[in-house]
């Protein structure tokens, strides 16, 4: 086997996942960062190695000889930012030279979404590393819409009449396995990767009921309602923030900007909702 170059993390997600079979397909060598061996997608040219973002000294051996590491964000966790700090840190122990970073639309230190601050953070800690960088900002899932909708078939949250440029998860897989073919031409470039258009959550509502044959519909909620009706869960509170943010942050219009980006990159058009949920 060709000694990889390439090194990808979250290859037993659907991002990650997406990447390397689209590296594999392309004959490019590459390592497999994986908390799980077990899980990780057989493939040809390569290789799977055990680390996390929790264990420094393993994410260190890990990337030892590796050129450029393709990071996606880790599990949403309080402390997910110190754990993204040593991982990047353990990249420039190991020699690594440019990391392409899976980061979110709009990442600020003010965004309304509590996460977007989060992915800043850790696009701060990187700029600062000494490391040559990639940003891939993905929007919204386009294929987590069907998961919002209840048992009683509405979505319910504090969106408004926000628009949300939400992108499919396919999309963000093929266009940064496109980077990562040929990555010395976006070192310290920023992509925001959207779907073909901006929607609000009732045109959301409207199409998904179409391609189902369900009476979707979307239900606005303030957020104190919003919050009240997340709090069965019992989840911490920083985590019920982050999904009530989500709505907000398309109420406030931080999620409504089309970029051709995916295309730019991929040389294909971002699929549509009705692409992503499998109907025509």
């Amino acid at each position: 086997m060709t000694e990889a170059a390439l090194a990808v993390t979250g290859a037993t997600g659907r991002v990650g996942g997406r990447v390397a079979r689209a590296l594999s397909g392309a004959g490019l060598a590459q390592r497999l960062v994986v908390r799980d061996p077990s899980r990780a997608p057989v493939l040809d040219g390569a290789q799977v190695v055990r680390a996390s973002y929790a264990d420094p000294a393993a994410a260190r051996a890990a990337l030892d000889g590796i050129e450029v590491v393709f990071m996606v964000s880790g599990s949403e966790e309080v402390d997910r930012v110190a754990k993204h700090r040593e991982f990047v840190d353990a990249a420039v122990a190991a020699g690594v030279r440019q990391l392409v970073y899976l980061s979110f639309y709009g990442a600020a230190s003010d965004a309304t979404f509590t996460l977007a601050r989060d992915h800043f953070a850790t696009e701060q800690h990187i700029r600062g590393s000494g490391l040559r960088w990639t940003f891939v900002r993905d929007n919204l899932y386009l294929d987590f819409f069907p998961y919002m909708v209840g048992e009683d078939d509405a979505i319910r949250g504090p969106a408004g009449d926000g628009r949300v440029a939400a992108v499919a998860i396919d999309d963000i897989g093929d266009a940064v396995a496109a980077i990562l073919r040929g990555p010395d031409a976006h070192i310290d470039q920023t992509y925001s990767l959207t779907g073909p258009q901006a929607m609000t959550l009732d045109e959301v509502a409207a199409r998904l009921a179409a391609a189902t044959n369900r009476p979707i519909t979307f239900q606005h909620e303030t957020i104190d309602e919003a919050h009240a009706s997340r709090a069965h869960y019992g989840a911490p509170d920083w985590q019920v923030e982050a999904w009530v943010s989500t709505y907000t942050a398309i109420a406030n219009g931080e999620l409504a900007g089309v970029t051709d980006d995916v295309l730019r990159l991929t040389c294909h058009a971002p699929r549509s909702l009705e692409d992503t949920i499998g109907q025509v």
